[in-house]
């Protein structure tokens, strides 16, 4: 099986669909996905929903998509 394609973009940009760069915490929100990054840890905690998202750094070392709709996920569409 084939690793699914990476978005030139992944690290930088969410799935649109996903999160839109409208949404009135789209900066703290990126903010936030830059510093998990930056610091190596696997998630970050939203700021609306306290919930724990993905970053796209971590989806992509799984090498595949889980389909489930994540914010950051890093591959190419079909």
């Amino acid at each position: 099986m084939t690793p699914p394609i990476l978005r030139d973009d992944y690290l930088e940009k969410p799935i649109p669909r996903r999160l839109q760069g409208t949404h009135p915490h789209f900066a703290q929100i990126m903010k936030r996905h830059a510093e998990a990054v930056a610091t190596r840890l696997p998630c970050y905690q939203d700021p609306v929903s306290g919930l724990s998202v993905m970053t796209a750094e971590f989806l992509a070392s799984r090498n595949y998509c889980c389909e489930s709709g994540c914010r950051h996920c890093p591959y190419v569409a079909d």
